[in-house]
């Protein structure tokens, strides 16, 4: 069954009038194919991009559940504190019209006191990180044995994350006669045994294909050696206009990279499990209000931004793990908007881009060209050198003069532009400096462009 409006699920009226108030009233592919079989009470496996509304495919089920079962509760784990506290705020507007139906959110970087106070609340739905449902599982804070609805959301990303042996700790401690709901972007062979190992008989929905990237993101690689990647980064941020979310590999790259641009005047939030949870959710924040425009992170901390009109994704570093390159670009294209990502590619990455590459073909992406076989430094011809500013924080090296600071415009995601290479400006019909090369994919696919590195719209 599936379905093409909200109303014809004949859902509570204390559901269908929060649905309204959210405004909503046609369901996205996932939610369409998930919701019917989450309320028929069976196991799920729901594979679906990034951004297409899995939070609201399982809400939905376990607010109808647990209106029917008082007594009973449902378990949401998520696999970083960003996505947890994002499906919790969901939660609270859903059950907008629904009295008792509360919640706790458990997650690292916070005490344990407030947390135990909302436990002894008896909350209907408990949200969680793997490794904080643990801790109050070693200390004897929660009880699970009336958890009627288990929901792994980004399942994938927490095995890849290494939660596989506090998930099965947790699960020891629920009911075996439960409901299960997996939710995941991408699908890998580790994921049928965890699927075999938690689920009975579960019906599986699949919207898309299986590990492809959003249909509606443009994709481009820029090839550079390192120490190019700093000023290749401020002219993708000339170029662009609208928010612009930059993934670099640690939480060092991150603060570097975050220092570097703020050099230029740029305001700039970072995101990394090295920060509090007060930095994390200021820095979110400021970025989903349209007050800083560029935000840097990890994977990790990237998890969970649900941001829905994000512009621009830029690789600064490729991912480790191919499958996290999905889940980065999906962070824009959301819910069927257009975006763009781009992502640096160096020699030294050859192996990790021609993984990617391979990744994208079996989810049925069209590429028109075959995998680098060679990347040659392409390190275009400086300019006259500049003198360098005092504690740069630069992470690769890379110079620039600072002379320009901000030509067009201000920190917000309206803005555009910081700052110009002194004497190699690009002007408005995209002739750059050098010979970066340039490979642009529309639609999900990856074109090669050999020609000079140049601006795109």
């Amino acid at each position: 069954m599936s379905i093409t409006l909200f109303s014809e699920l004949k859902l509570p009226a204390n559901v269908d009038r929060a649905i309204q108030a959210l405004g909503f009233v046609k369901p996205t592919p996932i939610q369409a194919a998930a919701i019917p079989v989450g309320l028929s009470r069976k196991d799920l496996v729901g594979v679906a991009q990034t951004g297409t509304g899995k939070t609201c495919a399982f809400s939905i089920p376990i607010l109808v559940t647990l209106s029917q079962m008082p007594g009973k509760t449902a378990l949401v784990l998520a696999p970083t504190r960003e996505l947890a506290l994002q499906i919790e705020e969901f939660w609270r507007g859903l059950t907008k019209f629904s009295p008792g139906m509360h919640s706790v959110i458990l997650i690292g970087g916070v005490g344990m006191n407030p947390q135990i106070k909302g436990l002894q609340r008896k909350p209907r739905l408990v949200v969680a990180t793997p490794g904080r449902l643990c801790d109050h599982i070693q200390r004897r804070t929660i009880d699970l044995r009336t958890t009627e609805i288990l929901v792994l959301d980004e399942a994938d990303r927490m095995l890849d994350m290494g939660f596989a042996p506090q998930l099965n700790q947790i699960v020891r401690h629920l009911p075996t006669a439960r409901q299960t709901l997996f939710f995941t972007a991408t699908w890998a062979k580790e994921m049928d045994e965890l699927a075999k190992k938690y689920l009975r008989n579960p019906e599986r929905v699949t919207v898309g294909q299986v590990s492809s990237a959003a249909p509606k993101v443009d994709q481009a690689i820029i090839k550079c050696s390192v120490p190019e990647k700093n000023e290749a980064l401020l002219d993708e941020l000339n170029a662009r206009e609208g928010s612009v979310l930059v993934f670099a590999r640690t939480q060092s790259r991150t603060d570097r990279v975050a220092k570097y641009l703020g050099s230029y005047g740029m305001e700039v939030g970072r995101i990394h499990g090295g920060r509090s949870q007060a930095q994390r959710v200021a820095a979110l924040g400021a970025f989903k209000k349209g007050a800083i425009r560029v935000l840097v992170a990890t994977d990790i901390a990237a998890r969970g931004i649900d941001v829905t009109d994000i512009g621009h994704v830029i690789n600064y570093d490729l991912p480790q793990v191919p499958e996290d390159y999905i889940h980065r670009i999906g962070r824009t294209g959301r819910a069927g908007a257009t975006g763009k990502a781009v992502s640096f590619v160096t020699p030294e990455d050859r192996k990790q881009w021609e993984e990617i590459y391979r990744l994208l073909k079996r989810g049925g992406t069209q590429v028109a060209v075959q995998p680098m076989t060679s990347t040659p430094d392409t390190r275009p011809e400086r300019v006259a050198p500049a003198p360098r500013p005092a504690d740069h924080g630069q992470p690769h090296g890379g110079r620039r003069d600072r002379g320009h600071g901000r030509p067009n415009g201000g920190g917000g995601n309206g803005g555009r532009g910081f700052a110009r290479r002194g004497g190699g400006r690009r002007d408005d019909r995209g002739q750059g400096g050098g010979n970066r090369q340039s490979e642009r994919a529309s639609g999900g696919g990856v074109v090669i462009l050999n020609d000079p590195f140049r601006v795109r719209s």
